[in-house]
């Protein structure tokens, strides 16, 4: 059988993640200290396992109403007009697979072949191969260190045509950390305004910022909550990777179509991690609290260390990644991070795996202890030297 002739031209066009690439190489060479992983190392919340233990005991495992229960998204509405003002109805709530699923849904609902999606980069690695399965056209908007990795009114501005359907706006960003205020935020809302332009803002790290800076979502100014998908999930706050649990919730129009396609093809979420769910957003603040008090040290020291070695790292206001700059030493990001893992054998992503704006640059994730951290920069350090030394 000849399965080239079988398979669909367009998955095989998709590249596979450049994430994943070096996760592989991490995962069959023994002494990998991994920085890559994008994944807290706390425990889930006692109350939020109790409760699925519970569950489970109570025989609660059957399908909930596609949506979801709908006292979980009224516990997830409650806590956005709670959090930032925004008011929705438990209709304009879908609970999903992760908040991946979320953005799958977002892209397919809204995006016709030949529609183009504008994606802010360097940015998570699905936006772009989902807009191309679904025929869209990718318009990468490159940011930079030079203004924090932020996008700006004019880069927005110089790329809409008649053909922009959708913004990406994925802030606090993976995998630069940087964040965009409500001052930052309200010139691009201000190009938005008027327009047939529908935002996808990805705010799976809204919990996650830090220096006394908090999160604005766009759908907070003026004009921009009738044109904006939210995408958030309980993976990164609550420490809930594998629990598979996220949510979108937006204008009752969108989000009806987009139902359709998470019928289909989920069903519903995972029943017990949605019973979990309720625990974690009634009860658990505080858990987040005590989560990003030790990211913010983390993150202080591994942006003092890289500074000091010599690769310039602008420091991330969120998420948990610092974007250190490795032009200095002369080797392209993959060239930096095989290297690495090979001969000092520390696990990194390079930044072009985020869109080639992303050259030149390494994500290094710190939702990792300070000892494994301090090993993994002792190594990068020892690296560092090799290099001037010309070994």
């Amino acid at each position: 059988m000849d399965y080239n002739k079988i398979l669909s031209d367009k998955i095989k066009s998709i590249k596979p993640s450049g994430i994943r690439k070096f996760f592989d190489i991490a995962a069959q060479t023994e002494g990998v200290i991994s920085l890559g992983v994008g994944e807290p190392d706390f425990p889930t919340p006692w109350s939020v396992r109790k409760v699925a233990i519970d569950t489970i005991e109570r025989k609660r495992t059957v399908y909930t109403a596609n949506p979801g229960l709908i006292e979980l998204r009224k516990t997830i509405c409650d806590r956005l007009n709670k959090k930032m003002g925004l008011k929705y109805d438990t209709d304009e709530v879908i609970v999903t697979v992760g908040g991946s699923e979320a953005i799958d849904l977002a892209i397919r609902a809204i995006i016709d072949p030949g529609d183009e999606v504008l994606v802010v980069e360097p940015s998570f690695v699905c936006y772009a191969p989902i807009t191309e399965l679904s025929g869209g056209v990718v318009v990468p908007l490159e940011t930079s260190a030079d203004t924090d990795f932020k996008l700006t009114a004019e880069t927005l501005r110089s790329k809409i045509t008649d053909k922009t359907k959708m913004l990406i706006l994925p802030y606090p960003n993976n995998p630069t950390g940087g964040i965009m205020t409500k001052e930052e935020l309200l010139p691009i809302a201000e190009v938005l305004k008027n327009t047939n332009i529908v935002v996808l803002s990805d705010e799976i790290y809204s919990e996650l910022t830090y220096g006394g800076e908090k999160h604005t979502s766009i759908a907070q100014l003026d004009g921009m909550k009738e044109r904006t998908i939210i995408v958030n999930g309980f993976s990164k706050a609550y420490a809930m990777t594998g629990w598979r649990l996220g949510y979108v919730t937006g204008p009752k129009p969108i989000i009806e179509q987009m139902l359709k396609l998470h019928q289909y093809a989920i069903m519903s979420s995972p029943t017990i991690s949605q019973y979990a769910g309720i625990e974690a957003i009634k009860n658990c603040d505080g858990e987040i609290a005590k989560m990003v008090k030790e990211y913010d040290a983390r993150r202080r020291l591994i942006v003092k260390e890289f500074n000091r070695m010599g690769l310039t790292c602008f420091e991330p206001k969120g998420a948990f990644y610092v974007f250190p700059c490795i032009k200095s030493t002369g080797l392209s990001s993959e060239e930096f991070c095989a290297r690495l893992v090979e001969e000092y054998k520390v696990a990194i992503v390079p930044g072009n795996a985020f869109g080639s704006s992303g050259e030149g640059y390494v994500r290094v994730s710190y939702a990792y202890s300070i000892n494994h951290i301090l090993e993994a920069l002792k190594r990068i350090e020892a690296f560092l030297k090799s290099l001037e030394n010309g070994k």
